[in-house]
């Protein structure tokens, strides 16, 4: 059996500190969820932290226990993340490379993703995140973009499976985006975009993504993501075997100038 899923640190200490300062004021969970318009399980699930105290009970709580603010000041620290908690260690060595290899298999990397695209992947996540997460989770992919054309010395390669060109994300409409957007980042002189034909796989890329980095000092990390999981590996031996894994799957696919006449003809059908 899988362990069940922690809800972040902040909600817990919110919703104690809600706890904390009705139980001082003498004010009873039942005087907080009438005034708050909440059910009375509702509350005692934002005091105990399964659920994310929302703003509304903040500033009821804070209102009718007198905290004259201190309550509502925890709003700053139970804003979303803009990245999954497996990945920040990722996203931080992502901001800092100096070079960056990227194998994907089913979807288009974030780094290349419209707007639209990440969107819907991210709206679309199970189990759902709020309308506030999904916004913060998509202006966080849009920002790591950035880089792309602001550090020109930094090296991107793609290399991306067929299938993820294949598989309708959206609508049609949206996918032709994405992919004319691909061969528009694709003419930025410290980027190459390759596609790996379904014919061509090799065996290793069957067995999902990863990320190659080159840090500032010039050491080699590499990272592989799941579905609900990621793993930042700086170990040498373990970062050699994808290494070579990547080499094997970059050798097999087509060469930039052949995936720009791919991408563009796989848009023209849609």
């Amino acid at each position: 059996m899988s362990a069940p899923a922690q809800q972040p640190m902040a909600w817990k200490y919110c919703g104690d500190q809600i706890k904390r300062w009705r139980d001082q004021a003498g004010v009873t969970r039942e005087q907080l969820s009438e005034a708050a318009n909440y059910d009375i399980e509702s509350v005692r699930s934002m005091e105990a932290g399964r659920r994310k105290p929302s703003f509304k009970l903040l500033s009821t709580a804070d209102e009718l226990c007198n905290a004259r603010g201190m309550l509502l000041g925890a709003q700053d620290f139970l804003k979303p993340e803009k990245f999954p908690s497996y990945s920040k260690g990722f996203t931080q060595a992502e901001s800092e490379a100096i070079a960056l290899h990227a194998y994907a298999s089913l979807v288009i990397p974030g780094l290349l993703q419209t707007e639209e695209y990440a969107r819907e992947l991210i709206s679309s996540a199970y189990p759902p995140l709020d309308d506030e997460t999904v916004e913060v989770r998509v202006a966080g992919r849009m920002q790591r973009q950035e880089r792309l054309r602001k550090s020109p010395t930094t090296t991107y390669g793609f290399v991306i499976y067929e299938a993820a060109f294949r598989a309708i994300v959206g609508s049609a409409g949206a996918m032709k985006r994405q992919l004319d957007h691909m061969l528009d980042v694709g003419n930025l002189r410290n980027i190459s975009i390759q596609v790996l034909p379904i014919d061509r796989a090799a065996r290793a890329a069957l067995d999902g993504p990863m990320v190659l980095l080159e840090t500032p000092d010039h050491e080699q990390i590499a990272y592989v993501e799941g579905q609900y999981t990621g793993i930042l590996y700086a170990d040498a031996e373990r970062v050699n075997i994808l290494a070579q894994r990547h080499g094997m799957i970059r050798m097999q696919a087509l060469s930039v100038e052949e995936s720009v006449a791919f991408i563009r003809r796989t848009a023209e059908e849609l």
